[in-house]
């Protein structure tokens, strides 16, 4: 890009609005979703809204990120961004369930451009001395909006729409695409090459097969040792390995496998997977607690995870300033014990009896130990490679996070159900049926559910208490994703940001493909 003729304010606006846009959707959806089903109905196929544009971003995340290193990132931004407004207005046209599923997939196809190419734009844009302070902003505005976004969707959907949680990506998106159309002027000198689409078509394949193994795995019908799931994991293995036997016999490979031999892109790659499991388990099961201990609504606990918002700004900010300052290592081993004390407070320190206020302090640790890596790492992952690999390299950034997500809220969510199920079990006089009745107790906090099921008073009480106490489970298993990135935090070595005209040791150190050779 020549960086003289571009207008930095209005790049820098036109990202902002793109990043936050697509985060917010990956959350605002949350808590929408009662006036949703409410209208179109659909109740046995709403989980699909979520994991439909999940699955199409986990897709098309790294396909766009290679696109974008062939072909220059403008395009690539403006059509992922086209894609998502698209998708935005369609969805909120929804008149059925299944029409909603299809428009979101459309949308999160868009979103698997926009979040890496963002960063990788920023990357390209800016001084090395100036990046860090830059992705602090951004990692800041990323990790704000999804954490926001249950919030905004409550108050949208309470005080106007549900469909405005998505017409409101219109205005920004249009935005966006205008400041990115007049602002950035990008060099038309880009290394042209066919793509690898045998390769693109089995990483999607095995991530389909996946993806539908996690969500379909435990349902009605579809138990985990079942034919249908574990040919579904079968199948995304196989693929995976053909995948894998391809990329490296492929001259232009999707995901160039030479760079994981670099230790800086391969740790970041694996924190950003584990953090995706921490925080999804974080934004999913602190509100569920705060229900069922305190006898809150969804609505009411909307702004709960505010204080751990704060918390991701704040951090975020601090770990992109001190990028060139420290080496990587220091800063996520700084980042992973506070995230290890964070998710141990709320394993083995929190409880029943905990008030909200000591809630709130443990959850601002948790977001000021989750909030640097989203500076940070994409920082280190995208020093550590060669121009030609940064589309890429950032896009697998999102990628691991968000498989790190779906792993996450699958695990969890069964280790969740299997100890309140147990506990229920225990209750003096409970059948084997109620225990199935209420599976992960979720539904407990539905009022018009509580009254359907017809349970006493003090039987609900036991209940919510043992939804809190499986809660406080998982926490406690949650502890092993910070103490295992704290050891990839320590393989990052002294790999930092070196200042304009100093020597990029981790860029240095990372391998040549066959075709970075050529190119």
């Amino acid at each position: 890009m020549d960086t003289k003729q571009s207008n930095f304010k209005l790049v820098i606006a036109g990202l902002l609005l793109g990043l936050f846009a697509s985060a917010l959707d990956q959350t605002i959806v949350s808590t929408a979703m009662a006036g949703i089903i409410k209208k179109l109905g659909g109740m046995d196929k709403f989980v699909w809204v979520y994991s439909a544009y999940m699955i199409a971003m986990v897709v098309s995340t790294p396909i766009f990120g290679k696109l974008s290193d062939m072909y220059g990132r403008k395009r690539f931004f403006l059509m992922g961004l086209t894609l998502f407004v698209i998708g935005s207005v369609l969805c909120g046209t929804s008149v059925n369930m299944e029409q909603l599923i299809v428009y979101r997939a459309i949308q999160g196809i868009g979103a698997g451009a926009l979040t890496p190419i963002v960063f990788t734009i920023i990357f390209d844009l800016f001084p090395q001395e100036k990046r860090g302070k830059m992705m602090g902003l951004f990692g800041a505005v990323f990790g704000m909006s999804s954490v926001f976004g249950p919030i905004l969707g409550a108050l949208i959907t309470d005080n106007i729409s549900w469909r405005w949680i998505f017409y409101i990506n219109v205005p920004i998106g249009l935005l966006s695409f205008l400041f990115i159309l007049r602002g950035y002027k990008e060099s038309p000198n880009h290394r042209k090459a066919s793509i690898d689409w045998i390769g693109a078509i089995l990483l999607a394949a095995s991530v389909l097969f996946l993806m539908f193994a996690l969500e379909l795995g435990g349902s009605d019908g579809w138990a985990w040792d079942s034919a249908q799931i574990i040919s579904f994991f079968a199948a995304s293995g196989v693929l995976l390995l053909a995948f894998l036997a391809r990329e490296r016999a492929a001259k232009e490979p999707i995901i160039a496998l030479g760079l994981f031999k670099n230790r800086v892109f391969t740790s970041s790659m694996m924190i950003s997977f584990l953090y995706g499991g921490v925080m999804i388990a974080a934004a999913t099961y602190i509100p569920l607690f705060i229900q069922g201990v305190f006898h809150k609504t969804a609505t009411e606990t909307s702004s709960v995870l505010t204080p751990m918002m704060l918390g991701v700004v704040a951090s975020s900010q601090i770990g992109g300033r001190v990028a060139s300052k420290f080496p990587y290592r220091n800063s996520m081993v700084l980042s992973a014990l506070t995230l290890l004390i964070g998710c141990s407070l709320l394993g083995f320190a929190m409880d029943l009896n905990s008030s909200r206020l000591v809630i709130t302090l443990y959850m601002i640790v948790v977001g000021l130990g989750i909030g640097i890596s989203f500076s940070l790492l994409n920082i280190s992952t995208l020093n550590s490679v060669p121009p030609q690999f940064k589309g890429s390299a950032s896009s697998l950034i999102t990628f691991f996070r968000t498989m790190g997500s779906a792993l996450g809220v699958t695990v969890f969510g069964a280790l969740q159900k299997e100890n309140f199920q147990s506990g229920v079990r225990e209750l003096p006089g409970a059948s084997p049926q109620m225990a199935e009745q209420v599976k992960g107790g979720q539904a407990l906090l539905d009022p018009v559910t509580q009254s359907k099921m017809g349970i006493p008073a003090d039987v609900l009480n036991e209940l919510l208490n043992k939804l809190g106490h499986s809660i406080l489970f998982i926490f406690q298993w949650s502890v092993l994703l910070p103490a295992a990135a704290l050891l990839f935090a320590i393989l990052m070595g002294g790999a930092r940001l070196a200042r304009t005209g100093a020597p990029a040791a981790t860029a240095a150190a990372a391998p040549q493909e066959p075709s970075a050779r050529r190119g």
